[in-house]
């Protein structure tokens, strides 16, 4: 007879991962005149969400990527920041 070892669920990292892959994506578009505007802002949100989300679930224990939910939620932040920049840049005076 073998030993019992109990199952474990394996690990739910795809939001983390999400949030770090839109959090790439909001930057590079971030960089962007005016198309920065429609891609990069709502990237930025959905990467700081997602970020939220994966943080959460990496303090419950259901992730472990807890590193990659919060890099891409401080690439989303990063990347309101440039836009907000790039909007002043381009439609001041």
């Amino acid at each position: 007879m073998g030993e019992y070892r109990p199952v474990t669920p394996p690990a739910r990292n795809g939001v983390g991962r999400a949030a770090l892959l839109t959090g790439v994506v909001a930057l590079v578009f971030a960089f962007v005149p005016f198309v920065g505007e429609f891609v990069a802002l709502p990237a930025c949100a959905l990467a700081v969400v997602l970020g939220l989300v994966g943080a959460q679930r990496a303090d419950s224990g259901l992730a472990t990527n807890r590193g990659e939910a919060y890099a891409g939620m401080a690439l989303g932040v990063a990347a309101g920041f440039v836009v907000a920049l790039v909007l002043l840049a381009t439609h001041a005076g």
